[in-house]
């Protein structure tokens, strides 16, 4: 007995929003520009006093209440944030403690692949410890933007998304897959803040504590690794594109979807997505997603979900699993 269900999921998002016809009156282009380049036309942002760690136990609370658990049942909590509330503890420390965990906590940081990466470990632990996991996608990324960066302000959007792993009688992933090329490293970084290059005035005063983006790089890493990671899961599953019923990618930018879609043969029908409302959540895109289309009876018991995601490193994977009872 390996297996597990999804047995509750949660979502928490800032009330504010921006929109892109805010953003295209700042940068002084046209609104249609903006949602043309990614697709999106409103995105939150949180305000004074919300932060990584407080989305996070929303949703985790929102998740373990769907679940019928309490903080207290769940044996091991995962965070997947590549905004940490600080640089030390782990963002994990403050969910655990503020859901009255009972087990283990730790972070990962893959970027906005972070939920498949966090899915991936959640179930190897359950191979190991038949209990409850949580696993929780939370970020905010506006608050690593820099504010006179169109590129990435265009893009970037706050929010949280949990799910509950419980052990089940039979196993619903029929093939996964990880991947990372740290040879692109530079295309999506915050350069200070770490051991390479402390903070000091100087690095403040340079903006080196905000993101870049080399777009046009991340664009084309982007499509290629997922367009991998997607083919080498249904080959491994032995699953066809054109059986898959849905598709819950990282909410990046509509363009770089649509391009995974055309080169794996995915339909675009099965496609799963509310990029235009959130923008990219990074590491909460693909639960905030799932948790949407669960609530409206979009993913039934049976059907064939694929998640598949991408991140700054590159970071890649995806997971292909048959829904089980609990939806």
């Amino acid at each position: 007995m390996s297996g597990f269900d999804i047995s509750g999921w949660g979502t928490a998002l800032p009330e504010r929003v921006i929109t892109s016809a805010e953003l295209a009156d700042r940068f002084g282009v046209d609104e249609d520009w903006v949602v043309s380049r990614c697709g999106i036309r409103e995105r939150r942002a949180v305000d004074p006093g919300q932060t990584t760690a407080s989305l996070a136990v929303e949703a985790g609370r929102a998740a373990l209440e769907k679940a019928g658990l309490t903080g207290a049942d769940i044996a091991h909590l995962i965070v997947a944030t590549a905004t940490p509330e600080q640089p030390s503890p782990a963002t994990s420390a403050f969910v655990h403690h503020e859901l009255g965990i009972g087990g283990g906590a730790m972070d990962v940081n893959s970027e906005c692949a972070g939920f498949v990466y966090g899915l991936v470990a959640a179930m190897g632990i359950l191979r190991m410890d038949r209990r409850p996991i949580l696993l929780i996608g939370s970020d905010t990324h506006t608050l690593t933007a820099n504010p006179a960066d169109r590129d990435l302000s265009i893009l970037v959007g706050d929010g949280a998304a949990a799910v509950v792993l419980v052990p089940g009688p039979g196993d619903p992933v029929l093939a996964w897959n990880l991947g990372a090329d740290g040879s692109c490293a530079d295309a999506l970084k915050v350069p200070a803040g770490g051991s390479r290059m402390p903070t000091t005035p100087e690095t403040v005063a340079q903006g080196l504590h905000y993101a870049q983006i080399k777009g046009n790089e991340i664009y084309l890493h982007a499509v290629r690794f997922t367009v991998r990671t997607v083919r080498e899961t249904l080959e491994s599953a032995k699953v066809t594109p054109t059986e898959v019923d849905h598709v819950v990618p990282h909410q990046a930018n509509i363009r770089i979807i649509n391009s995974v879609l055309q080169h794996t043969g995915l339909r675009p029908e099965a496609l799963v997505t509310n990029l235009e409302r959130y923008g990219n959540t990074a590491s909460a895109s693909i639960p905030l997603a799932l948790a949407e289309a669960l609530d409206a009876g979009g993913i039934r018991p049976g059907e064939l979900v694929l998640f598949a995601g991408f991140g700054a490193g590159m970071t890649w994977g995806s997971v292909l699993m048959r829904w089980g009872g609990a939806a």
